[in-house]
């Protein structure tokens, strides 16, 4: 099982940036997707999550409105498009899968560094 994501970096305030998660090794289309960060000093947070099956979404409440996931279950994919990035905003991101039906199997991606700083 793997979970690579990718599209961090460092950005301007105001910048955008779109991070991609690519899965393999379960079944993409049984598990619900979420982004959750990891601020400097601050517990790991849940940003944004998507169902497997109706492709509900949902946000925290700092990003709504800035932040949009979505998941492409053809390419086994989800992403975080993310934009007007506030210094705020810098964080580890980890991408997250969690068994629709079964919540005992989830796995963890390794981490994108988003820094955003002028």
């Amino acid at each position: 099982v793997q979970l690579v994501e990718s599209g961090g970096g460092l950005v301007q305030p105001g910048g955008s940036l779109r991070l991609s998660c690519v899965a393999s090794g379960f079944t993409f289309t049984s598990y619900r997707m979420s982004w959750y960060r990891q601020r400097p000093g601050k517990e790991r947070e849940l940003v944004a999550a998507i169902t497997s099956a109706s492709g509900t979404t949902t946000y925290t409440d700092s990003v709504k409105g800035r932040f949009t996931i979505s998941r492409d279950n053809a390419k086994n994919t989800v992403y975080l498009q993310m934009n007007s990035l506030k210094p705020e905003d810098t964080a580890v991101y980890y991408c997250h899968a969690i068994n629709r039906w079964y919540l005992g199997d989830y796995y963890w991606g390794q981490g994108t560094q988003v820094t955003v700083s002028s």
